[in-house]
């Protein structure tokens, strides 16, 4: 388990980009207030998926629009799928699962 920080830092609807180990993790924090944890680099372009438009479903990748299913990193358009991490809330603060 990793503490990634406080849950406040990621606002209702957007995403945040945390450094684990060697790996970049985007966490999202959704509109119904749950969180969802997956690759933070597009594998088509090297993409800022934190920084893609979100909703409960998937994140869409702010470079060339590729969109990802944040529950099982499936792409919907074609491209490589990406990593999912598990990722939980614990006395306000981030914790990931990896």
């Amino acid at each position: 388990m990793t503490l990634l920080g406080p849950l406040e830092e990621i606002p209702l609807g957007e995403g945040r980009t945390y450094s684990v180990d060697d790996d970049m993790v985007a966490v999202f924090r959704l509109r119904d207030g749950s969180l969802r944890a997956v690759s933070a680099v597009c594998p088509h372009k090297g993409g800022p998926l934190a920084d893609g438009q979100i909703d409960n479903r998937v994140v869409v990748c702010p470079l060339h629009l590729y969109a990802w299913d944040l529950a099982t990193g499936c792409s919907q358009s074609g491209q490589p799928s990406i990593d999912v991490y598990p990722v939980r809330v614990d006395d306000g603060h981030i914790i990931l699962g990896v």
